[in-house]
């Protein structure tokens, strides 16, 4: 039982509810913490950086998805919406669309950006756990973050989410169309990319972005589930279309496909 300004806001007054939310909550968890264990030992191997990158991404999914299991089997509180809002909301997209510039644009273009996240994670992190709140969070229903937040959280919870998500999606479909056209799908000479089965790596990239946009998905089931249902199904449903679609692309990539610049410089 939680109490919430003098009166008693009961997990168990819907339990089957709640144990449902939590289960969906802690299910999306542990394959976040498994996704990046895969990542984490696969950039250990071979030094890859946007490999890491997916690492701390997919730890930051962890993290939201432990936060929002906790919620869901003992009550919201200010702390662990901050928690929750930092890593689900603003900050895990976006280190998993820096994996994609390391992918499509190369190193140099990567470390650059990867400078300009690190600092702004930073700024991030002391606005969401700092920033004064409207409200005290308590209770089992998960708040809004215009509920909670004044504009600043917000709007980095817009850019963080939103930005990094059209870069995930716009270059997992530009990929997948140059793959199909037996291109190589970088940008420009510092991307270094190997190709041994295009259609898995179409086939990863759709995926990718399917599970990007189902990510995105949460505001369109709450109306049907509910928040705190809608965030645990897309986290979960999510998380696993992204680990599919990794899987699938990195099986592919072995065989170099030539790239227009070699086509022509052969020529």
């Amino acid at each position: 039982m939680v109490i919430a300004d003098g009166q008693a806001t009961t997990v168990d007054r819907y339990p089957d509810v709640v144990s449902l939310n939590a289960a969906l909550a802690a299910a999306a968890t542990l394959i976040a913490v498994a996704f990046a264990l895969s990542t984490l030992d696969r950039y250990l191997r071979r030094r890859r950086p946007h490999e890491l990158a997916w690492t701390v991404s997919l730890w930051l999914f962890a993290v939201g998805g432990l936060a929002l299991w906790w919620a869901e089997a003992h009550g919201w509180g200010t702390p662990t919406f901050r928690v929750f809002y930092l890593a689900g909301a603003v900050l895990n997209v976006a280190w998993l669309a820096l994996g994609t510039v390391y992918l499509l644009a190369g190193a140099q273009w990567g470390h650059a950006v990867r400078t300009w996240l690190i600092g702004l994670s930073g700024f991030a992190t002391g606005v969401v756990l700092f920033a004064p709140t409207k409200i005290a969070v308590s209770g089992t229903d998960l708040p809004q973050g215009s509920e909670v937040f004044g504009v600043a959280p917000r709007i980095l919870a817009a850019v963080g989410s939103g930005v990094p998500a059209l870069v995930i999606i716009g270059g997992a479909l530009w990929s997948a169309w140059r793959v199909w056209r037996g291109r190589l799908p970088a940008i420009g000479r510092g991307a270094q990319r190997t190709i041994s089965a295009p259609g898995r790596l179409v086939a990863g990239n759709l995926l990718i972005a399917a599970g990007t946009l189902e990510l995105s998905a949460s505001g369109t089931l709450a109306a049907r589930l509910g928040k705190d249902r809608a965030f645990a199904v897309t986290l979960l449903i999510g998380v696993v279309i992204l680990f599919a679609g990794f899987l699938v692309a990195s099986s592919g990539a072995n065989r170099r496909i030539a790239s227009a610049e070699s086509e022509q410089r052969a020529a």
